[in-house]
This record gives C-alpha cells, structure tokens and sequence, in this order.
C-alpha cells in the first residue's frame, strides 16, 4: 500500500537522508574544533621560540570586542539565558613607527591609558608587560 509510487517512501527517503547528512556535519564540527586546536597549539609554540624583547612604545589605542551568548536551557522557550564575554585589546607604536596589537588581561587594560610611554615587553604575540615611564625617558 505504501510502496505503490504515492508518495509512501517519502519518509523512508528523509531518514535515509539524515543517516547520511548528520554524519557528515558531525565530521566537519569535529574538524573545525581540531583545526583551531592545532592552530592555537601551533601559534603557542611559534611564541615560545621567538625571543622576550622589552622595546620603547607608546599606547596608541585601546578596544574591546563584546560577544553575546544565548543559550537554550532545556524545552521551555522561557528558560533561555543570555551572557557575555569581553576581550580587551591595546595597540602599541614603536620607535620605527611600527603597531602590535595586543589582547591583554581585563585588569591589565583597566591600567593603561592611551598615550602612556614606557617599556612593552613581548614575546612573539605574546604581551608580557608594560611598564609605564614619564615622557622625557621615552623616545
């Protein structure tokens, strides 16, 4: 009765579709989180071979990027919950003109103020510090 061509496999032909398709999008999830693992991994120990350097600088600019996240707790349409996340970031210029960004701690960037000379020490793309000097002793 379902097999006669009106339509009765339709719902076999959708579930052989899903059999087909969540694997595929459960293999290309998995790939992007291994990708960006080895990326950070990758870029962590790029960091680790270049030398610390402590250079004259001045802060050039600050920003922050808020995310928000939704997340659905459970069936119940009224049990959703939303938060955020803030990165901070500072940009740094150097004596030959030369800018780095950096991300930094929240309670770093609370410190700093555009404008501040001193010394910046990094590391690849690592910060590692700033140490703030009055303007006669920077460059």
């Amino acid at each position: 009765m379902f097999g006669d061509g009106m339509g009765g496999d339709a719902f076999g032909g959708v579930f052989g579709m899903m059999g087909t398709i969540v694997p595929v999008f459960f293999i290309v999830v998995l790939g992007i989180i291994v990708f960006s693992a080895f990326r950070g991994i990758a870029q962590w120990n790029r960091n680790n071979q270049q030398p610390v350097l402590s250079v004259e600088a001045r802060l050039v600019s600050k920003r922050t990027n808020v995310s928000h996240h939704h997340h659905h707790n459970g069936g119940d349409a009224f049990q959703n919950s939303v938060s955020t996340s803030t990165d901070y970031y500072v940009t740094f210029e150097v004596e030959s003109g030369d800018r780095m960004e950096f991300k930094v701690a929240g309670s770093e960037y609370g410190m700093l103020a555009e404008g501040d000379y001193g010394k910046l020490s990094f590391q690849g793309t690592r910060y590692l510090g700033f140490r703030r000097e009055s303007r006669a002793e920077a460059y």
